[in-house]
């Protein structure tokens, strides 16, 4: 059973990081929080273990960040999983990275049923070895009536790539003429991105201490807020999530207007 927050009756949670989550609760929370999981590899040499046994225990966090993300009303979250660029990476460790997926929403399924927690991917689905689509596409089918957050895993994703595809698109309907070139717009642009049924990111959280966006969402942060941590991904906890989202409650959105208006 769940209380008001989603913690379990048998958590032994400490009182001060409840009363914590409580009070970003009652702010005005992101909608959506996009992710850039980084730092599995280093948390790992750092231990003297293989770069697998990072991901393997960075895989296992998703589900604490899951779970404080709903709990303090976040609408989505969208989490770096695996980029086009990371098919460059050593075969091993790629097809290691391909099985996490299977093993993660295999586990984490019926709780995240019971948290009425919805999953969505954004990537290039069909790239994907058969036995992860299978995973990915059994947890969309299943959590796809549920009605709380959406935990959309980006998978086979990279920003450029997603943008080439949308302007394909977009040419392909100006020349079969249900799309005329007047009425190309930012509107349009996002509305054929991977991301439209959602909202543009509110906070983008990078781990590990690299400030760069890595082809990730590049139209969609741009009036992102961003926030960095030099913690491993592995190590990033809800303390860490509510420091983020604590940081974004502190600050001033204008989108290029002036404070106040």
């Amino acid at each position: 059973m769940l209380d008001k927050l989603g913690w379990r009756k048998t958590d032994k949670k400490d009182a001060t990081l409840q009363e914590r989550m409580l009070k970003v609760r009652s702010e005005s929370v992101p909608q959506h929080i996009a992710i850039i999981m980084d730092g599995n590899g280093r948390w790992a040499q750092k231990r003297a273990l293989p770069r697998v046994a990072g991901h393997h225990e960075g895989m296992k966090n998703i589900r604490t960040i899951t779970r404080c993300a709903n709990k303090v009303g976040i609408g989505a979250l969208t989490l770096y999983a695996f980029s086009t660029e990371n098919w460059k990476r050593p075969r091993k460790e790629v097809e290691f990275l391909m099985r996490l997926p299977e093993e993660f929403l295999t586990s984490f399924l019926p709780e995240l049923m019971e948290l009425n927690i919805r999953v969505r991917m954004i990537g290039e689905i069909d790239a994907l070895p058969t036995h992860t689509q299978k995973a990915v596409q059994n947890a969309m089918n299943t959590t796809a009536s549920n009605t709380g957050m959406i935990l959309n895993f980006a998978l086979n994703y990279g920003s450029r790539r997603e943008m080439v595809l949308s302007v394909q698109e977009i040419v392909t309907q100006v020349q079969n003429g249900t799309l005329s070139l007047e009425d190309i717009s930012e509107e349009t642009i996002s509305n054929h991105l991977m991301t439209s049924q959602l909202p543009d990111p509110d906070l983008l959280i990078r781990t590990s201490g690299e400030l760069r966006l890595s082809n990730f969402l590049l139209w969609q942060l741009a009036y992102s807020e961003f926030w960095f941590t030099e913690v491993h991904w592995p190590e990033f906890s809800d303390k860490d999530l509510l420091e983020a989202v604590e940081s974004y409650q502190s600050r001033n959105r204008r989108y290029g207007g002036l404070k106040g208006e």
